[in-house]
């Protein structure tokens, strides 16, 4: 059976991004819908805002969200899809504690970081057909380690009645706060893009871009695009 995708995420370079994971992980898929906030999402569910997603004669048999989104928390949308049969993926920059296990608690069916290289991710996400659950590498040793430590994860999996909140934002770092323009820069960097592609992207030179990637090691005191997106993801800057 062809798959139905939909994929929930406020970035549109994001979303390209991912758009092009499933396309290469899949080779049967129908159709991708995009979606960048928790309305749209819902409109084309079929439900409001603290409903549950009801079940249709065409439904997503996957559905990947973001955590962080202009109108709420995917974890949000996570609880509504609980008795939607759909395989529930979060993609987000988060690989804290803080994101990972709420998301859990909430029904999440894999957990992949889109910092994660292309490939990586596509390995990840091919793992559904074959009934594993997709998660990032760094995100697998993290659980590995509270399996082994016997710390909290039990937990996550331990029925309750009080709702899960959102995750409290976290602290800013002491480092000087990038520009938007910088954090727009960051955010292309993360997914893969070059200096050139991103200059298109935006619009702007290629020795702007190189102007700009200059000023965000500084301020973040890295030495490299992958220390950039790691520090930017625990620290919430894009």
């Amino acid at each position: 059976m062809a798959v139905k995708v939909l994929i929930l995420e406020d970035n549109p370079v994001a979303r390209g991004f991912l758009c092009r994971v499933v396309r290469e992980s899949f080779s049967d898929i129908s159709s991708i819908t995009e979606a960048a906030d928790l309305d749209a999402a819902r409109r084309l569910l079929g439900h409001k805002a603290g409903g549950r997603a009801p079940l249709s004669d065409d439904p997503y048999q996957l559905i990947m969200v973001d955590l962080e989104l202009p109108d709420g928390s995917g974890l949000e949308m996570l609880a509504e899809l609980a008795n939607y049969p759909a395989t529930r993926i979060v993609t987000t920059l988060y690989s804290d504690d803080e994101h990972l296990f709420p998301a859990l608690q909430c029904g999440a069916d894999g957990y992949l970081l889109k910092e994660d290289r292309f490939e990586v991710l596509v390995e990840e996400l091919q793992k559904i057909v074959r009934g594993q659950p997709p998660l990032s590498p760094a995100i697998a040793r993290r659980l590995l380690t509270h399996f082994r430590s016997g710390d909290g994860l039990l937990s996550v999996h331990t029925t309750t009645s009080a709702p899960v909140s959102a995750p409290a934002p976290l602290a800013p770092l002491d480092h000087e706060r990038l520009t938007p323009r910088e954090s727009e820069v960051l955010t292309y960097l993360s997914k893969g893009f070059t200096i050139k592609e991103i200059a298109a992207l935006m619009g702007i030179k290629w020795f702007t871009v190189n102007d700009h990637i200059k000023s965000i090691y500084k301020k973040l005191n890295v030495s490299s695009r992958a220390e950039a997106a790691v520090l930017a993801s625990k620290q919430g800057l894009v």
